[in-house]
């Protein structure tokens, strides 16, 4: 039974529902009863429309009031329906076919004719003028842009009021609203809205954005938050051959290519703001692609885009999302040029790929105007960047808002504030929020202190045996100047308690000068990187044994001491220069780091101790970061490269020290995006240790004994196969998305995405260095030819697992050595 509070709120909802001025929705069919897909339907005398999906469903909003709709296909009559009341949902609309048609060759379902098509040739047309429109015509240009982010719980019914999450928090359900778009109940749950000044200038190809106002609902000046927001959304411009949407590639019906992705069909024509223009329709040619579903209207002077819609198909090969819309209109300026007015982007997230799955609505709208031409500011203007936190920036009153709101709220959306910032006092809402934040980031928030990560908490390896870890640092909020970090681990088998401890502070925002330092006494894998670190918090899992092939008994006891001072002289170029002392030796009896002391070979040692100082150099183009303080969060992972250089002196007798030498190390990562052929990262590495020094401190070539992915390994190769003190290697990971599994019946109602690689290494040691060791491994590098392996995978399976087949492609003769190699990953991607 219906408890009456819940009852009187779900009345409340319903009534909500009829506020909006005019509503439509229902199916559009043929004469014989077959559902029409891609039909136009709009409110009559105007633009406001939308198209039927692939079921011939279709929904339509709009907050004017119109009396009639007007549905049209090509090769059936137009129909004209009044509207008797503000909302007319369950509709069902029958078109005819034109008596006169019938004898004409008309696709309008399937694929349609790529020759004597009108719509291509004008296609063709905007493909020869796209670069003239919008601000790319311009030498530098200026405007002002608002944006507004959204968050929304959907499909909201009796089930969701009545949930007993929501004890305590019942009045947020008299703020539901009805989607424009798809016609569910939704609930917002965040918004947020900035003010941007942006400049450009395309003779240097730079940009700069500057906000200038923050406002967000019960969560002011988190920054962390308002930047993962954010970071769901992408840039994208629909003239580009491709629109990349969470990380995947996504064919623009514009491109260069669209003919061989989509339908075209000329439906319509006419005048918009007094411009005549084209109404054309286009739908995929194929389904599980990365394809979008709409039409565009198009002048048919300057050949540019007035007004377009872009809707992914549901069986699109992307996750978690059940539907994908983007809108965007275009205004005229001097009569000859394009420039964007306003985008609109909405999706759907979703556990299910159901049409009346449950999940949140992400809702981005940008509107934009002052625009200004060819204003020539100094290269300096575009690489000077805010390195201090504004906090007016995030407190602006409503006199800003009321000015710089380029877009009015709705009542619904003015409710938001009032609504949230009542949740945030609500414990309940706080449990919930505290557990959401616990699963994405491993910690438990105190008053200026977090424990965990709680994800490294429990381990296990042959030498420690299980082992328990427990961490913990301080927090007082995402702009602190300082940091302190540390863990404390126990084996359960060597019964030795290990720690690791470390403090940095931030002494100059502008330049981010930060001195740091730590110390660690644990266990690690060492080799499991060819380029070089001093992280004393950090753990790899190759020193995990939990799910391993052979033995993994190769780990080291080690101590690190460390100071640095690092520096930014420009924006993302990182200036570093550190020092270390260690101590390495040997954490099991059946594995030995020893080395000899004398020339004669007749004495030897088991622990190496190392001072070193080291110079490194970090840039890293195009990364965005979030913070101003001495941590920062990184935006945009895995979009930007990096290029790293180190250069270390060990420094003997300082500190007891043993040995004396130079190491040269580079490093160059690059991730690639390719189009409609998936996503790529390549990978470089290369170094070079001058001088004699025992295996502790050689370049280890990475193997991997676990079945799980490890960053630039070898999976195929064990610990210590091959050991170098010069070397070179190269990796190269691609994912193509499903591009050919699409193309295979049985196969592409799973979303399947194939996945390739390749990676090589080559490398050389010292007679010197060989006679140095008395470990009684044998040490050997792939100096003949390059050592290679390669795999082939399947990812995507259930959403969230990947596997992938290794094969060694030489150095087959070496003993105990493995053929072939399996190994997973998981993880949540689109």
């Amino acid at each position: 039974m219906i408890k009456p509070v819940f009852l009187s709120l779900f009345c409340l909802l319903f009534c909500s529902m009829l506020f909006a001025q005019t509503k439509v929705g229902g199916k559009i069919k043929d004469s014989n009863g077959e559902v029409l897909p891609f039909v136009n339907v709009i409110f009559n005398k105007s633009t406001e429309g939308t198209t039927s999906n692939e079921n011939g469903k279709f929904y339509l909003q709009s907050d004017a009031s119109y009396s009639e709709l007007k549905v049209s296909f090509l090769g059936y009559k137009t129909k004209i329906i009044p509207l008797q009341e503000k909302v007319n949902l369950e509709m069902e609309i029958v078109l005819q076919e034109e008596a006169e048609s019938l004898g004409e060759v008309r696709i309008v379902r399937g694929k349609t004719s790529k020759k004597n098509n009108p719509a291509i040739d004008i296609l063709r047309k905007i493909w020869e003028n796209k670069r003239s429109n919008g601000v790319s015509a311009f030498k530098q240009y200026q405007y002002r842009k608002y944006e507004k982010l959204e968050f929304d719980l959907n499909e909201i019914d009796s089930t969701v009021i009545e949930n007993p999450i929501f004890n305590g928090m019942e009045f947020i359900f008299e703020y539901a609203d009805t989607n424009k778009f798809s016609g569910s109940t939704y609930l917002p749950v965040f918004i947020n809205e900035s003010v941007y000044k942006v400049y450009g200038d395309n003779e240097m190809n730079q940009k700069r954005e500057d906000l200038v106002g923050n406002k967000n609902s019960g969560f002011e000046q988190n920054q962390n938050l308002i930047a993962a927001v954010k970071g769901i959304y992408d840039e994208y411009n629909v003239y580009n051959n491709y629109i990349k949407v969470f990380d995947k590639s996504f064919v623009s019906p514009l491109s260069t290519t669209g003919i061989n992705n989509y339908n075209y069909v000329l439906s319509d024509s006419a005048y918009i703001d007094d411009k005549w223009c084209y109404n054309i329709i286009y739908y995929p040619r194929r389904e599980n692609e990365l394809t979008f579903k709409g039409d565009f209207w198009v002048n048919d002077t300057t050949w540019a885009v007035k007004d377009i819609n872009l809707e992914a198909s549901r069986d699109a090969n992307i996750n978690w999302v059940n539907d994908l819309y983007i809108e965007q209109e275009f205004k005229v300026l001097n009569d000859s040029l394009f420039l964007m007015t306003r985008d609109y982007f909405q999706a759907n997230f979703t556990l299910f790929k159901k049409e009346d799955a449950r999940g949140v609505y992400a809702k981005r709208t940008q509107v934009f105007d002052e625009y200004k031409f060819n204003e020539k500011k100094d290269r300096s203007f575009y690489t000077k960047r805010q390195y201090n936190f504004n906090e007016d920036v995030y407190s602006r009153d409503q006199d800003f808002w009321a000015e710089n709101r380029l877009e009015k709220l709705n009542d619904e959306e003015e409710g938001i504030y009032t609504m949230l910032d009542s949740l945030t006092n609500v414990s309940a809402f706080n449990r919930i929020y505290d557990i959401a934040t616990f699963f994405e980031s491993g910690y438990v928030e105190f008053n200026g202190w977090d424990f965990g990560p709680a994800y490294s908490m429990f381990d296990y390896n042959e030498v420690e045996g299980f082992r328990l870890r427990l961490g913990a640092r301080t927090y007082f909020g995402q702009h602190d100047p300082w940091r302190i970090e540390g863990y404390v681990a126990y084996g359960f088998r060597d019964e030795t308690y290990k720690y690791g401890i470390s403090g940095k502070w931030l002494l100059d925002p502008k330049s981010r000068l930060i001195i740091s330092g730590g110390r660690r006494n644990d266990i690690e894998q060492l080799g499991s990187s060819l380029t070089n670190s001093t992280d004393v918090l950090g753990r790899s899992l190759a020193s995990s044994g939990l799910v391993s092939v052979g033995d993994n008994n190769k780990l080291s006891n080690l101590e690190l001491s460390t100071f640095n001072l690092s520096i930014n002289p420009w924006y993302n170029f990182k200036f570093r220069i550190g020092a270390s002392y260690r101590e390495i030796s040997s954490a099991s009896p059946e594995f030995s780091l020893d080395y000899y002391t004398n020339e004669s070979r007749t004495t030897t040692a088991s622990t190496i101790k190392q001072a070193e100082i080291s110079t490194m150099l970090t840039y890293t183009p195009g990364r965005e970061t979030t913070g101003f303080g001495v941590e920062r969060s990184v935006n945009n992972e895995d979009e930007f490269p990096t290029f790293f250089v180190n250069y270390s002196l060990g420094l003997k007798n300082v500190l007891n020290s043993d040995f004396d030498y130079k190491k040269l190390q580079f490093f160059y990562n690059q991730p690639l995006l390719i189009g409609g052929f998936g996503r790529a990262t390549a990978s470089l590495e290369a170094g070079k240790t001058f001088g004699e020094v025992p295996l502790g401190l050689l370049n280890v070539v990475p193997g991997n004994q676990t079945f799980f992915a490890m960053y630039n390994s070898f999976p195929v190769l064990d610990f210590y196969e091959f050991v170098t003190d010069t070397y070179v290697s190269a990796h190269f990971n691609h994912n193509f998305n499903g591009r050919f599994f699409a193309r295979i019946p049985l196969l592409r109602e799973l979303n399947l995405r194939e996945l390739v690689g390749v990676r090589a290494v080559w490398g050389e040691i010292s007679e010197e260095n060989k006679r140095l060791d008395a470990s009684g491994l044998t040490l050997r590098a792939p100096s003949k030819e390059p050592y290679f392996e390669y795999n082939v995978g399947v990812g995507n399976i259930l959403r969230f697992l990947s596997f992938k087949a290794h094969f060694r492609g030489n150095y087959r003769n070496i003993p105990d050595s493995r053929n072939f190699a399996f190994t997973a990953a998981f993880g949540f991607h689109f």
